[in-house]
């Protein structure tokens, strides 16, 4: 049997060991074709590279694997394990993302089972203004200024505009304007 909760806690212990923090953990998908996804980001950054990533992976793995030959399947079948940074329009999973990110836009579902905050609205879209005690508070494009209760969030993430490209910290590019030439660009430059 699947414990996606005593997961993510050996996978947050990963993560952390790694120095990084962890933002999602995410099972989806039928039979063979689950997926484990693990969404982390290096702290000082708030994104992971492509070398921190496969690092993250092998670690995870091999944490996982360790329990599964000791007997203590967490995650019961086939899966793909997948590692990767949040990107630029992040999902938003941690009280501290709303306080992060407040000015930026967002969209945010509220769970089918809780009480709606105004009507029977349960998405919201707006600019994010932060965290007030439980509360997230968005300045929805149709309602104003609305409170939403952190425990009924079932899913949040930031829009991707100008405005969040140009708050995001750019990813390390050293070498990305190094230009390697291999044979077959040196044949076609003499055809």
């Amino acid at each position: 049997m699947t414990d996606i909760a005593r997961a993510t806690d050996l996978i947050e212990q990963e993560v952390k060991a790694s120095g990084f923090d962890l933002v999602r953990v995410k099972l989806f998908g039928q039979d063979d074709e689950r997926t484990l996804q693990i969404m982390a980001e290096d702290p000082a950054t708030g994104q992971l590279v492509i070398d921190q990533c496969m690092a993250l992976s092998r670690r995870i793995s091999s944490a996982l694997d360790a329990r599964e030959e000791a007997g203590d399947d967490l995650i019961e079948g086939a899966y793909r394990l997948e590692v990767s940074s949040p990107g630029i329009d992040r999902p938003l999973t941690r009280a501290k993302d709303y306080a992060n990110w407040a000015g930026h836009e967002a969209r945010i579902n509220i769970s089918k089972d809780a009480e709606a905050p105004t009507g029977n609205r349960r998405t919201f879209h707006g600019d994010l203004i932060g965290l007030e005690g439980d509360n997230v508070v968005v300045d929805d494009r149709k309602n104003g200024r609305v409170e939403i209760p952190l425990a009924t969030i079932h899913s949040a993430k930031l829009v991707l505009t100008d405005k969040l490209i140009k708050a995001t910290v750019p990813l390390d590019t050293t070498g990305a304007d190094e230009i390697i030439e291999t044979e077959d660009d040196l044949q076609e430059q003499e055809d």
